[in-house]
């Protein structure tokens, strides 16, 4: 009784439109192309960083270009992962299966929760962190204006931050897709199929 009266409050409080999607149990179209595009960008991007002293050693004439990809595509993504957050927040999602319980939902949450949080501090870190570097940002090519100072211990602050976030990150990634793959191949419970293209 007492998580159907939880559920009932939560459906009150959602404010954002139903649409067909959210009835049906997938989500929309608009969300499934976010969830998959971005995905796989910040996969490549990811990647894209850890291999940076590979592609790009310390003190040789590629660093600062590959760097500067590096920054441009975060910023990219910075705008996609923004219009992700804001599509989730005016756009409600399917709701969950009958079947899960209380404990599964806030798990659930907690874990998205995570991964947006993830998805938003890696590009501010990277960004902000940026302006606080000599060398600043190049958007392909084209400098963009600095608007802190040169400060080197704030700028060795934030690329931790951006860094050590990147590897919370993968783990949370390894985790959902985990999850993912279970519910699709294990349990076979059309919870994966919501996403599904």
């Amino acid at each position: 009784m007492r998580g159907d009266e939880t559920t009932a409050s939560s459906v009150r409080a959602d404010r954002r439109p139903v649409t067909l999607t959210s009835q049906t149990g997938r989500y929309d179209r608009v969300a499934i192309a976010l969830h998959w595009a971005i995905g796989a960008a910040l996969l490549a991007q990811i990647a894209f960083g850890l291999l940076l002293d590979e592609i790009a050693p310390r003190g040789t004439p590629a660093r600062g270009a590959a760097i500067n990809q590096h920054k441009s595509f975060g910023l990219v993504l910075g705008v996609l992962i923004v219009a992700r957050v804001a599509w989730r927040l005016t756009h409600r999602p399917p709701p969950w299966p009958a079947w899960m319980s209380i404990g599964q939902h806030r798990a659930t949450r907690l874990g998205h929760g995570a991964l947006y949080a993830c998805m938003l501090i890696l590009p501010i870190a990277g960004y902000v962190g940026s302006n606080f570097s000599k060398y600043g940002i190049r958007f392909f090519g084209m400098p963009l204006p600095a608007w802190g100072p040169d400060w080197p211990a704030a700028y060795a602050l934030l690329v931790g931050v951006h860094v050590a976030t990147a590897f919370v990150f993968i783990a949370l990634i390894a985790g959902h897709l985990g999850m993912a793959l279970f519910h699709a191949l294990v349990k076979r419970d059309h919870l994966f199929s919501r996403i599904v293209p």
